[in-house]
């Protein structure tokens, strides 16, 4: 078994290092969030005193409009303390630490796939986005492009990309995949297992994965429809790409959890806005050119780079794992 080592090692140590550095761009995101959203003035006439209940998200309800001493800062706060609680979780947890994990791959070519949840998600963010910018290559050949809704305020729309990932991974990860899947492969009713279950399905014993692929796979097109479904929602070039990332979350969550799935949807929301929008700051240059920016393509190379080798590392851990089963028996 020495080739397999030495193969996985010679793909490991490029494929750590280039996670390593998607970890320090991600810690790197958590103070230039707060830069934009307390010392930008991104905002315009409005900033982060701005009122909880004027967000047009309120529309329609008898809250709207209301005097309220809950600012968008102060929720802000409340998101980035908690977005922190989890990355600090995923760096220690589940069994190893994220750097500790590595010792395996670059020493011996073993490679735990769930021993670190940062670890899947870097890993996992990197084929996000390689699967995204496949789909999105593939659809401008046949002329179909991808529009997002942007909001009249880049602070709100800040606010916004940092809130949509909660309420989203709550929606479609927790209630539409992990209450099922609980239905489906429980054998207790306890409200402790329960819980356990929904924060990790991997508590859960899943014989037959058919199905809970089936169910993964369904909440991701419902996923990528809730993307264009409504007013003033993205083009429909945007369904495939949210389709197939509402199919990886909804994977990872099943192997890795709840932790690492809404870590991801974090990092493709929060992370990308936090970069771009501070670009903007700093340049005076529009949300818009921002993306442009030569900064931004470089976390976009490095990403796709990351995600190619996170793919073969994928494949090669299966094969030797397959490989190693059949020996065994």
């Amino acid at each position: 078994m020495q080739n397999p080592n030495k193969l996985l090692q010679a793909v490991g140590i490029p494929f750590t290092a280039l996670l390593s550095v998607i970890f320090g761009l991600l810690l790197v995101s958590f103070p230039i969030g707060i830069f934009v959203i307390f010392e930008s003035d991104i905002g315009g006439d409005i900033n982060y005193d701005f009122p909880l209940t004027h967000l047009e998200l309120f529309e329609g309800t008898s809250v709207y409009q209301t005097a309220s001493d809950i600012s968008i800062g102060d929720v802000f706060v409340g998101l980035w303390i908690f977005y922190v609680v989890l990355f600090v979780i995923a760096i220690l947890g589940p069994k190893t630490g994220f750097l500790k994990s590595f010792t395996s791959i670059i020493s011996f070519g073993k490679y735990d796939t769930t021993s670190n949840y940062m670890v899947g998600v870097t890993k996992w963010l990197s084929i996000l986005v390689l699967v995204s910018v496949l789909i999105n290559f593939v659809q401008e050949q046949f002329g179909i492009v991808t529009v997002p809704p942007l909001d009249d305020n880049d602070l709100i729309q800040f606010f916004y990309v940092s809130l949509a990932p909660l309420i989203e991974e709550i929606g479609f990860r927790l209630i539409l995949v992990g209450i099922p899947l609980f239905a489906l492969y429980s054998s207790r009713s306890s409200v402790k297992y329960f819980i356990k279950c929904l924060w990790s399905p991997r508590n859960l014993d899943i014989h037959d994965s058919k199905k809970a692929i089936l169910l993964i796979v369904f909440v991701g097109v419902l996923f990528g429809f809730a993307h264009i479904a409504f007013a003033e929602s993205w083009s429909e070039g945007k369904f495939a790409q949210a389709t197939a990332g509402g199919i990886i979350l909804g994977w990872v969550y099943l192997r890795f959890g709840f932790v690492a799935s809404l870590l991801i949807h974090w990092a493709t929301n929060y992370f990308i806005f936090s970069y771009a929008t501070f670009l903007s700051q700093i340049n005076s240059i529009s949300i818009e050119s921002a993306f442009s920016h030569s900064l931004m393509s470089t976390l976009e190379l490095l990403l796709l780079a990351s995600g190619i080798l996170s793919v073969v590392m994928v494949f090669l851990n299966r094969y030797y794992s397959r490989k190693e089963s059949a020996l065994e028996i």
